[in-house]
């Protein structure tokens, strides 16, 4: 054999590709890390009982609006195609979730909470997409990952519990607000996943976005403030639009679609620490070290959960 035979029977070896489901934590983490500016961002929108900004209703209408008409812009640069008959109750459902019942409750929610209180109460989102996801896509989540979902569920709560100092948890109607809204968020997301496996998962949510107009856009235009607003008031407002309700949707649905949405929900987990940590700076709130502890606490529940088996259903025979 002669050496250039030699050099030639060698094939330079490509760097192994990214899993699947390593592509789907990573931009599930991506889009959590975009919507956990969200709470914090709100609340310098609709401002405070004391000094009140937009109405939650403008707020929750008009990102929704401003991301539907973007969503139609991009949609007929790409040419893209109508959804199947199929999938329009679908894309209603995650609009209900997404476009309507997130944002329409926590904005009204955040003017009466603080966004580390709001934050806080973000944790109980995973554990509402995990069982959503696994009833949608029939799948069969091992005990380890329960407790792993559960335990980090249950720290969001302790937590909650020490910070409300000697009154205890007190349950308002903005706290039953902002638990609903994680409710809708959980059907939104899930259904949306599930879209985004056979949809590219920028169209979903542009096509959900597309079906609102009809309704945001008026609601939009008739809850407009009628007093002058902060140059801060508008920026939150264009980043809940523009992030929060549009391109944040990019990435996570394409990480639920990548890594199934029962695993990659539980990068939510990290959620309400990293919205701790904006509403420092941007509302001037306190982070402490005991939010400090628990964030740490959660995301090792993240970490450890990721190992855990989620079995795919069964197929019939």
């Amino acid at each position: 054999m002669t050496a250039s035979s030699t050099t030639s029977s060698v094939r330079p070896t490509s760097p192994p590709r990214m899993s699947a489901e390593v592509r789907g934590l990573a931009l599930g983490l991506l889009g959590v890390a975009i919507f956990a500016v969200t709470l914090p961002m709100t609340r310098l929108a609709v401002g405070t009982p004391e000094a009140p900004g937009m109405s939650g209703v403008f707020v929750a209408m008009g990102r929704a609006a401003l991301a539907g008409v973007l969503s139609a812009l991009l949609l007929l640069a790409q040419r893209a195609p109508w959804p199947a008959r199929s999938d329009w109750p679908a894309l209603a459902l995650t609009a209900m979730g997404v476009v309507f019942g997130f944002p329409l409750l926590t904005s009204i929610a955040m003017r009466y909470v603080s966004g580390v209180h709001a934050s806080v109460l973000v944790g109980v989102l995973p554990l509402a997409t995990a069982a959503v996801g696994a009833l949608l896509h029939r799948q069969r989540p091992s005990a380890g990952f329960w407790a792993c979902a559960l335990l980090g569920t249950g720290l969001v709560v302790l937590f909650a519990l020490l910070q409300s100092g000697g009154t205890g948890l007190s349950l308002h109607l903005a706290d039953m607000l902002l638990l609903a809204a994680m409710a809708c968020g959980a059907m939104g997301y899930a259904y949306g996943g599930r879209l985004s496996q056979r949809m590219r998962a920028d169209r979903v949510i542009c096509w959900a976005l597309v079906l609102s107009l009809p309704l945001s856009l008026p609601l939009a235009a008739l809850t407009w403030p009628a007093a002058p607003q902060s140059t801060a008031a508008w920026g939150a407002l264009g980043y809940v639009a523009v992030f929060s309700m549009w391109l944040g949707f990019f990435a996570w649905y394409r990480g639920l679609a990548l890594g199934g949405t029962v695993r990659v929900s539980q990068v939510q987990l990290v959620q309400p620490f990293l919205g701790m940590l904006v509403a420092v700076p941007l509302l001037g709130e306190r982070l402490d070290a005991m939010s400090v502890g628990f964030g740490l606490a959660v995301m090792a529940t993240v970490l450890i959960g990721r190992r855990m088996p989620v079995r795919a259903p069964t197929a019939a025979h």
